[in-house]
């Protein structure tokens, strides 16, 4: 008896659908192996970063898959695969390629999740500090934004106060308020501010000379403003006129802090992030500014001793904005830090750095107050009283653009400029003016005892004779010191292809014969 091969029984069982069937799959399985590249060790998952990653990696290395880029952001990274296509006829028309199914990219994130506390200081870090700090901004601006927030913080609880009195002041609290006299009372309140802050921006290029010193005046307005805001509540039928000069004062404090925004903010950003480092810097204040809002909103309902808070809160942002402009480190010259720069320079022989020197400089001083020993651009006959003191120095300059001299009576350096003054020409006379003013005060002091104000010249004056002689001598000076002064005030990395000492707008002219 003749048994049966199985295998040739089974083979003889076997229909056409099957053979085209295990046909299919054997295609499919070639065309997966010749897709998949060997595995290597540089293209083995990166175990090494993250064993989320590599789990996830081990879940997409399906045949069905294939990685086909890599993308890194802010260190983290990304791998993106797309879905092959099974089909045979797709395969056999490609040549025997392996083709991807369309819009079938999947990403996989290479990192594990990160703590919900990490997650949330990224978060707070994009919206408070610029991209790339600390190296996309200047050493100052962590100081700046420091005492900026600790400012916009006592700002925003003061803010709570004030408006709880003004409220309280104008009738919205009583029973007897008529609704259409509040509205018009606010109405007017906010006019008057609107009006104030128009007319003071006529200022315009002030805020360029003396930027930290109006940034500082204009706090100091501000808290005024609020301060008057809060006596409404003692004379409440005065609302209208207290509040109308109260929101002038603030009105006016704010147009200091928008036009000396962007000037300060382009002394942090290091590169073209301006756009970056005002918007972070703005989101900074804000922040701080809901803070203190709802600080003050709980002690506001414990109705603590009105005085006394005020003048804490007032103490706490007049002190945080002193140090805010404090810390500001500007490149350029104003009168206050070109005044440091060159006393210091003619007493030691060295220019101070950005850092001292804008340590070193005035806030105090009102940009407005006419209290100046050195005047310049001032008009001819403010300077020249008597026409024969013009005919003395006038030869002196003849090769400048400008002339310096002085007035015994108004105890004053005068600056003039020719017409043809460059910026140079404008920097160089201020500092002949400063010669001539250090020559003075040397002199009063080896030939008088008696102690005198440094900044009131009119009995130094009297007592030095011949005016040319000095102003010669000053002239001397420059001429061999302007050039040294110069190129030691760059190498400290002060800006002096332009300046903004804010001088007068008169200049001498050629004569018309």
């Amino acid at each position: 008896m003749k048994l049966k091969n199985p295998s040739n029984s089974s083979s003889q069982n076997l229909t056409s659908s099957d053979t085209r069937l295990l046909v299919r799959e054997t295609l499919r399985i070639s065309a997966n192996l010749a897709s998949a590249p060997p595995l290597s060790p540089e293209a083995a998952p990166e175990r090494q970063d993250s064993s989320f990653g590599w789990i996830v990696q081990q879940q997409f290395s399906d045949s069905s898959l294939k990685l086909i880029c890599c993308e890194e952001i802010d260190g983290r990274r990304w791998q993106y695969y797309a879905e092959n296509n099974n089909d045979v006829n797709s395969v056999m028309r490609s040549n025997g390629l392996k083709q991807l199914k369309k819009n079938s990219i999947r990403a996989v994130n290479l990192q594990s999740p990160q703590a919900p506390v990490d997650e949330l200081m990224a978060f707070i870090r994009s919206y408070v500090v610029p991209e790339g700090f600390p190296d996309s901004v200047t050493p100052s601006y962590v100081p700046y934004m420091t005492w900026r927030a600790l400012k916009h913080f006592f700002g925003g609880a003061m803010g709570v106060f004030t408006t709880k009195t003004l409220l309280a002041s104008v009738g919205v609290s009583r029973n007897q308020a008529v609704p259409g006299a509040v509205a018009i009372n606010w109405i007017l309140k906010d006019g008057a501010g609107r009006v104030g802050k128009m007319l003071f921006a006529r200022q315009g290029k002030k805020f360029d000379y003396d930027l930290k010193q109006l940034r500082f005046t204009g706090d100091l307005l501000m808290e005024l403003g609020a301060a008057v805001e809060l006596a409404t509540a003692a004379v409440p039928h005065l609302f209208l006129p207290l509040a109308c000069a109260a929101n002038v004062a603030k009105n006016v404090g704010a147009v200091t802090s928008t036009s000396t925004r962007t000037p300060i903010y382009k002394a942090f950003a290091k590169g073209e992030n301006i756009g970056d480092v005002t918007a972070k810097g703005e989101c900074v204040g804000n922040i701080a500014d809901l803070l203190g809002t709802g600080m003050s909103i709980m002690m506001a309902k414990r109705n603590p001793s009105m005085v006394t808070t005020f003048a804490l809160l007032s103490c706490g942002y007049l002190m945080s904005s002193y140090q805010e402009v404090k810390s500001v480190v500007l490149h350029t010259l104003n009168r206050a830090r070109f005044t440091v720069a060159v006393e210091s320079f003619l007493k030691t022989g060295r220019v101070p750095t950005l850092q001292d020197g804008n340590s070193m400089e005035n806030i105090f001083c009102l940009p407005w107050k006419d209290h100046r020993p050195i005047v310049l651009g001032p008009r001819f006959k403010d300077a020249f009283q008597d026409p024969n003191s013009y005919l003395a120095v006038e030869p002196i300059f003849e090769e400048e653009r400008y002339i310096v001299t002085y007035s015994p009576h108004k105890g004053k350096i005068f600056a003039l400029f020719k017409d043809q003054a460059k910026s140079d020409d404008i920097l160089k006379a201020a500092f002949h003016a400063h010669v001539l003013l250090h020559i003075i005060h040397t002199s009063n002091q080896s030939h008088s005892s008696t102690k005198k104000r440094e900044d009131d010249l009119s009995a130094v004056l009297s007592s030095l004779g011949d005016l040319q002689s000095h102003i010669s001598e000053s002239y001397k000076m420059v001429s061999a010191l302007y050039g040294p002064f110069k190129n030691r005030a760059k190498e400290q990395g002060w800006v002096m292809s332009e300046s903004l000492l804010n001088p007068g707008r008169a200049r001498l002219c050629d004569l018309v014969r």
